[in-house]
């Protein structure tokens, strides 16, 4: 084969086979083809598209480019959640042990924040010696002995989607949804699960913000996951505004523990226990959805959930008393609070500059090899449907670095829009895709 006949190939329109696509991916390895031709053929996959069968093939080249991690030790199902992302998603730290401490295994490898998106690891490395860079020994250590594991991606893991994805940042062909379905998937369906729960985001501050590219993503990766004979449900969420009230990490793991705790707010709480029901009901502990529900509730009242965290973070070399005593997570040095200009109510909350706001003050990054400060935040004091008065706090900032204070402030400032008339916000859950 040549690559070059391949890019020709999809350039024009054709449907590229199995073996065309296993070679082109395992020529990353072998070094025989080269990155210029990778970038062309990404902008070939960009305008041409790809078929069902395509992006399942990519998946699995991908996939089968590093180890494909056995769980068969472990008895039961085992289910993971992906989330595409958005502004104040903490979900995966309140879901996870909730279905751990429902019976359900859960082996979870989940990435950081870039832009104006937060990342499940930069809110797990803000809780005092928690690692997530364990390799596969400790992440099948962990999973034995908590019921749960949360790492990053390893060298073993889909190391050709590695590759790629920094192509894609590159070559200004991240949007196109047969890549990003096949990114996801092979990633997930490398680490040893049976069953996936998907939360594919759109909105103001999902990366689909039109509700049909979302449905057309999540359609894609229920198709590669049912493809290999895996339980796949994809749940699609609104994320117009931001979900719960604290944005940047260690505000986050607060409001997680909060939620595990039977508090926090109510939009972050009905989502995580829908999407931990979902992944009992995958994982065979339920027959039914509103059972699952029941189950998670019970975990959740009974302290189990929140005791399954502590476990996680003493296995993951963390702190557990930090989540007892918030004092010991990074908490910063000053407070900044934006105030209503006017009374009335929220019309409008839109999360993107509120994202953008956290990203400013350092809780966020614009290239992945950049830090993070996970001190750093904010804390909304009102969301869309609330009344405020004029002069009232509509928002918290928590900063260490003034230099970018101002632009902070203003973006906080664009992202609400206040009214005479009440409303009632939308449901977070749009639909429901599963089998």
């Amino acid at each position: 084969m040549r690559a070059v006949d391949i890019i020709r190939a999809k350039r024009d329109g054709g449907t590229l086979s199995a073996e065309q696509i296993e070679w082109m991916v395992g020529g990353i390895a072998r070094g025989d083809v080269a990155d210029y031709q990778w970038s062309a053929l990404l902008m070939a996959i960009l305008l041409k598209g790809m078929s069902g069968e395509e992006t399942s093939a990519l998946t699995m080249a991908m996939m089968r480019s590093g180890s494909i991690v056995d769980l068969s030790m472990f008895p039961g199902l085992k289910v993971d959640k992906h989330s595409t992302g958005g502004v104040g998603d903490k979900t995966s730290l309140i879901l996870a042990p909730i279905a751990a401490a429902a019976g359900v295994p859960v082996p979870m490898v989940s990435g950081r924040g870039l832009g104006h998106t937060g990342g499940t690891l930069d809110k797990l490395e803000s809780i005092p010696g928690f690692r997530t860079d364990l390799d596969l020994d400790g992440y099948r250590r962990v999973l034995r002995e908590c019921g749960l594991v949360m790492i990053g991606q390893t060298a073993e893991i889909a190391p050709a989607d590695k590759y790629l994805y920094g192509m894609r940042d590159a070559t200004a062909t991240v949007e196109s949804i047969p890549l990003i379905a096949a990114s996801i998937m092979s990633k997930k369906l490398a680490e040893g699960i049976d069953g996936l729960v998907l939360d594919v985001k759109t909105g103001n501050g999902a990366f689909m913000a039109k509700l049909e590219d979302a449905r057309a993503l999540a359609e894609a990766m229920c198709g590669i996951g049912r493809s290999m004979g895996k339980r796949i449900t994809a749940l699609i969420t609104r994320m117009e505004q931001p979900l719960g009230l604290m944005v940047g990490n260690s505000l986050e793991v607060i409001e997680s523990v909060e939620c595990l705790n039977g508090g926090g707010p109510k939009d972050l709480m009905d989502l995580s226990l829908e999407l931990a029901a979902e992944m009992v009901l995958l994982g065979g502990k339920a027959k039914s959805l509103e059972e699952a529900r029941t189950t998670c509730r019970r975990v959740v009242d009974s302290g189990e959930a929140l005791e399954r965290f502590r476990r996680l973070v003493a296995a993951q070399g963390g702190d557990p008393t930090s989540l007892d005593d918030f004092s010991r997570l990074p908490t910063a040095r000053s407070r900044e609070d934006v105030v209503s200009p006017e009374s009335g109510y929220v019309q409008r909350l839109a999360a993107w500059p509120i994202g953008h706001a956290t990203m400013l003050l350092g809780a966020g990054r614009t290239r992945m090899d950049q830090g993070v400060d996970h001190a750093v935040g904010l804390c909304l004091q009102a969301k869309e449907g609330d009344f405020v008065k004029s002069g009232e706090p509509l928002c918290t900032l928590h900063y260490n670095d003034a230099t970018r204070l101002t632009e902070a402030v203003a973006a906080v400032r664009s992202a609400f829009q206040i009214g005479p008339e009440p409303l009632s916000p939308a449901d977070v859950i749009i639909d429901r895709l599963a089998d």
